[in-house]
């Protein structure tokens, strides 16, 4: 195992808007789908304050910080018997390990508390699988109590690409997706408000998503002029830049699916141009 970068702490401590910029600077630590050259300040003004995007079929709002912390538990589940898994490829982050992935995890909680007003600090010893574990429990547990300070809605972002990692890690592993997870919700409705503002910026009309267990979001300004339906996982998955652009169109469509397969790039997310997981 090797020590943590001083990079990737640096990048911590310097607030740094970039997402992953100190990882993608580590040979093989290259950031993945949901990282890319967009900064926090993106997802802010684009999704957090979107008006965007709506949940025709909503439960009760999750808080950030309870639905991070399962996140962190379901992350823990899937590794913490695994500890040689840390060298293992992550296909939906083909650039990326699993120890490179639980960096970034790490990278992006210290910089939320950091913002939060918290003062993370580099772990000791080496990058292993168990020292990243623990160390972003440190790091999570912190923040967690500084998230519910703050109302338990400053999170989303963070949230929702821990839980698309998570996803990717379920993939990596060959384990089944949690059928219900706290962070579900949150996340979806992220993802839902960046197609939201895409949609409207390619000009196109809005796009009604349905899952097969029957939820409904209403992406883009005015009246869906088609519906896309899936399995809630499939569609997850969809949204968040793992399906390439054949496995979009073979979706269930009302309509032509065209027009709107554009629109599923957007911010971060860029559908792989092969089949993804």
């Amino acid at each position: 195992m090797k020590p943590i970068p001083e990079t990737i702490w640096a990048a911590i401590r310097d607030g740094s808007s970039e997402t992953c910029s100190a990882v993608r600077a580590q040979p093989g630590g290259q950031a993945g789908r949901t990282a890319g050259a967009v900064t926090w300040a993106y997802w802010a003004g684009r999704t957090d304050r979107a008006r965007r995007g709506r949940h025709v079929t909503a439960s009760g709002p999750v808080p950030d910080f309870v639905a991070y912390r399962a996140v962190r538990r379901g992350v823990r589940a899937l590794l913490g018997g695994r500890p040689g898994a840390g060298a293992g490829r992550v296909p939906a982050c083909p650039e990326w390990t699993v120890t490179d992935l639980l960096g970034h995890l790490t990278v992006i909680a210290g910089r939320v508390l950091e913002r939060h007003g918290g003062h993370p600090a580099a772990p000791a010893g080496t990058a292993g699988v168990p020292e990243l574990l623990d160390h972003w429990d440190d790091v999570g547990e912190e923040l967690d109590r500084r998230l519910e300070v703050a109302g338990g809605r400053s999170g989303a972002v963070m949230v929702m690409d821990a839980y698309t990692h998570e996803l990717d890690l379920c993939a990596a592993l060959g384990v089944a997706p949690p059928e219900a997870h706290a962070a579900r919700a949150p996340s979806f409705a992220v993802l839902v408000r960046g197609l939201s503002g895409s949609i409207a910026a390619h000009g196109l009309p809005a796009l009604r998503l349905r899952t097969t267990a029957g939820e409904e979001w209403a992406a883009g300004d005015g009246r869906p002029a088609a519906t896309v339906t899936a399995p809630a996982h499939d569609l997850y998955r969809a949204l968040a830049g793992r399906r390439s652009p054949a496995q979009l169109a073979a979706l269930d469509w009302s309509a032509a699916p065209e027009p709107w397969l554009p629109a599923f790039s957007w911010g971060p997310f860029t559908p792989p141009s092969q089949p993804g997981v």
